[in-house]
């Protein structure tokens, strides 16, 4: 099957992306040129990106910058955004935090189906989490290719390992930088 016929579907941990952003202070990415960069002459089959809706009663502010965000995101052509759960807990000096629940779960199952439904060719991973390494195993025994999108800062080398390639957002930061 030649480089065009090849078919992508891309797995965005929302979260990990975005702290992986914060912490290299990369700004904010241009999501369209993030998929075009990322899929390059093959096809887009869908992009999905896991994320949890914030808590309102935390930051009405920020929730409702979030939800525009998001309303953004979904014009997007064959993006998909998958809604996880948003888990706020009690720190032991009584603040509050919050977690992201199901993301992980959500994102292996959508990879581990669309490859037994072969739906693509080619899985883009956009995340450091070893965790993923028995998914990736999963979709080579199946004759698909896993493509990483890491960041040095919190990505696993074995994770990228097991990857059929990788590649370091910094390589293509400047071109996926949200005009403003």
């Amino acid at each position: 099957m030649g480089e065009e016929e090849e078919r992508v579907s891309i797995f965005i941990d929302g979260n990990n992306l975005y702290h992986s952003l914060n912490r290299i202070k990369a700004g904010k990415i241009d999501y369209g040129k993030l998929i075009n960069e990322l899929v390059g002459k093959r096809k887009l089959i869908n992009a999905f990106y896991y994320i949890a809706p914030l808590d309102i009663t935390s930051n009405e502010e920020r929730y409702w910058k979030h939800q525009k965000f998001l309303a953004e995101l979904e014009k997007i052509p064959c993006f998909k955004i998958v809604l996880c759960t948003l888990r706020k807990y009690q720190n032991p000096d009584g603040t509050f935090g919050f977690e992201v629940k199901g993301d992980d779960v959500y994102l292996a199952n959508d990879m581990i189906v669309g490859a037994y439904e072969n739906l693509y060719d080619v899985a883009i991973l956009i995340s450091g989490d070893e965790d993923f390494i028995p998914v990736v195993n999963t979709l080579k025994k199946l004759d698909k290719k896993v493509e990483n999108l890491y960041f040095t800062s919190s990505s696993s080398k074995n994770l990228r390992k097991t990857c059929t390639s990788y590649l370091n957002i910094r390589n293509i930061l400047d071109k996926i930088k949200l005009d403003e």
